[in-house]
């Protein structure tokens, strides 16, 4: 029996998440999950990538408000059903789309705790961002900021296996939070996920069923620890040294993949609970 073991959402793409027991799927996935997005004076996404320090802003639902908070930061309350303003042009990789600006408070605070001129953008409901439909096929599959798709799953016992992996050679063990996943399965194999064509929780007419489309290619983001924001000075390149060695995938040209994006082919408006048993078909 496999099961629902965590549900995370992270409100700021590339700031730190938030569990959950239980979340209602929507259309887009999680409700909220990458619905805010801080980007340069050029409109373009910033990410850990480039700014580490992202991953140390910890974002809290308290009623009808997000609440962010970062070290040597007051915290920055925002109604979480938007402070919009002008509309902006952004750009998350290919995609170029009009955002809501959250107004000068947000920026001034990120732009002091980033230490250069930045906005906070809320993704605009009226607009319409589809996951690449070269994976995705048939299904239409809306997604916010995320880098391109509404979910991504790892089983629990891949993160086991790559930290055996990462312990044989004497390097740290990691948390599933480096990864940075939606949703966590335990009771599947090792890698299972990578053939696993749909998952499926609960039961009846809200049953809710995703669909595994596209393998996860890694940046170097899970060499940052999420709760300082820093790289291990002994171990800077991992994990990718480690996945280089067993996991470049020729579907995404090489990649380095650890997970699988997700998309959401039925059940809007039903309940994922962690905990609850799911099911399972393959792709072959």
């Amino acid at each position: 029996m496999s099961t629902l073991s965590a549900i995370y959402f992270y409100p700021v793409k590339s700031c730190g998440g938030i569990a959950l027991q239980h979340a209602e799927i929507g259309p887009l996935g999680l409700a909220l999950d990458r619905h805010w997005m801080v980007v340069d004076a050029q409109g373009s996404f910033l990410t850990q990538r480039s700014h580490p320090a992202m991953a140390c802003i910890r974002p809290v639902l308290e009623g009808g408000a997000l609440v962010l908070q970062a070290p040597g930061m007051s915290p920055l309350q925002l109604d979480a059903r938007g402070e919009d303003g002008a509309v902006l042009t952004v750009q998350v990789w290919k995609s170029t789309l009009a955002a809501l600006d959250q107004g000068t408070r947000a920026a001034d605070w990120f732009s002091a705790y980033l230490g250069e001129a930045v906005r906070l953008v809320r993704f605009d409901p009226a607009v319409e961002r589809l996951a690449n439909s070269r994976w995705t096929g048939e299904y239409r599959a809306p997604t916010q900021f995320s880098d391109g798709y509404p979910l991504l799953v790892i089983g629990q016992s891949s993160l086991d296996d790559l930290n055996a992996r990462l312990a044989a050679k004497g390097a740290p063990v990691l948390t599933m939070d480096r990864f940075r996943p939606n949703l966590v399965i335990d009771g599947l194999d090792a890698y299972e996920e990578d053939y696993i064509d749909t998952l499926s929780f609960g039961e009846g007419a809200q049953q809710v069923r995703l669909k595994l489309v596209k393998p996860c290619a890694r940046c170097p983001v899970p060499g940052i620890d999420q709760a300082s924001g820093l790289r291990d000075p002994q171990w800077p390149d991992e994990p990718l040294d480690t996945l280089a060695t067993y996991r470049a995938n020729p579907r995404v040209d090489g990649g380095l993949t650890f997970g699988q994006n997700a998309i959401v082919i039925a059940g809007v408006g039903g309940t994922l609970q962690a905990g609850q048993a799911c099911e399972w078909e393959f792709n072959f």
